[in-house]
Formats: structure tokens, C-alpha cells, sequence
């Protein structure tokens, strides 16, 4: 039977610019180095036992042409100047038997900083939730942070995130962040 539970997994991101839109998916893609693969969008669970490892490791263990299951956020903007980020936020538990959760994020107007700190707690939310550890939603993200490192259950969260300005001259301007999931 065939195993596609992951066991490695990695983050990338970039960005393009083209007067084309989907030219400038393109070379986001190609910025964050999956462009040769065929990339299948999934569902947001981190795999129990599965190793974040480093983008250049996870760079050198996929092929041109492979399939490749990633978890990806992406935005796109032909308006000058304007802010677009792409994010994946990431929450693992403590205890590495149980799954984790990935989130999806695009927005206009927010930074890295601040569209990265949103997707990780999405995904914190979803976990905590999950494991049944009460939390306010209204709470500051740094208040609901302390209440789940008290826990205990919750491991780490972390984001991969990619913003930038739209094109001064109106081409397409594409964001791209992604978890890589390898078999």
C-alpha cells in the first residue's frame, strides 16, 4: 500500500513580476524553487513525526516533474505600489505523535511581519483548539501566546511569509509562501 503520510516537510517563498499574471506566478515559483514541480494544494494538517527540515535540503530531495503535495498561500496585485503578503503559519504539539495544523494567509496592506504573526495564529488556534486548550480569540496574539506556552502542549509556531510592493509601472506582482511536503 502506498504510505503518503509525510515525513519531511520544508518552507519556501518568493515573488515574480510580469505584465502576464500567470507568467508572474511563474516566477514566483521559480524564486521559491518548485517551479518544475507539479504543485497539488492540500488541506492544513502537519503530519505526526514529520521533520521541518531547511529549504535547501528540502530543495535537493524533489524532481523535476514530481507531484508535490504542498500547503501554499499565494496573492497577486497589478495595482501600483500596493502591499501584498502570502503566509503559512505552522503549530506543532509537543507531543510529536499528534498532528499539527498549517494556515493559509493572503492580505493586502500588512507587512511580513504582521501577515506572518496572523498565520501563525491561525494555525495556533486551530491546534489549541484541537487539543482542547481554552483560549480567548479576542486576546492579543502575544497574550493567547503566553496562555499556550502555560499549557504546555503547544511545541512551536513559526511562519514563512513573503510581501512586497505591487510594480511601480501596474505588471503583476506575485507573492508566494508554501510548507512542502516530501513522501
Amino acid at each position: 500500500m502506498l504510505d503518503l503520510v509525510s515525513k519531511k516537510l520544508f518552507l519556501t517563498k518568493g515573488k515574480g513580476v510580469h505584465e502576464d499574471r500567470l507568467t508572474s506566478f511563474e516566477y514566483a515559483l521559480r524564486d521559491a524553487g518548485v517551479a518544475g514541480t507539479n504543485i497539488v494544494l492540500i488541506s492544513s494538517i502537519f503530519p505526526p513525526h514529520a521533520k521541518l527540515i531547511s529549504r535547501k535540503e528540502g530543495l535537493k530531495l524533489i524532481k523535476p516533474g514530481q507531484i508535490t503535495f504542498t500547503i501554499y498561500s499565494k496573492n497577486q496585485t497589478n495595482e501600483p505600489h500596493r502591499m501584498c503578503a502570502a503566509s503559512v503559519g505552522i503549530a506543532q504539539p509537543k507531543d510529536k505523535s499528534r498532528y499539527g495544523y498549517l494556515s493559509e494567509y493572503e492580505s493586502f496592506g500588512q507587512n511580513e511581519i504582521q501577515a506572518g504573526d496572523y498565520a501563525e495564529d491561525i494555525a495556533a488556534q486551530m491546534l489549541a483548539s484541537s487539543l482542547g486548550i481554552p483560549f480567548d480569540v479576542d486576546k492579543a496574539w502575544n497574550e493567547k501566546r503566553q496562555q499556550w506556552s502555560i499549557s504546555g502542549e503547544i511545541y512551536k509556531t513559526q511562519n514563512i511569509t513573503q510581501s512586497t510592493k505591487g510594480d511601480k509601472d501596474g505588471k503583476w506582482t506575485t507573492v508566494f509562501a508554501a510548507a512542502v511536503l516530501i513522501l
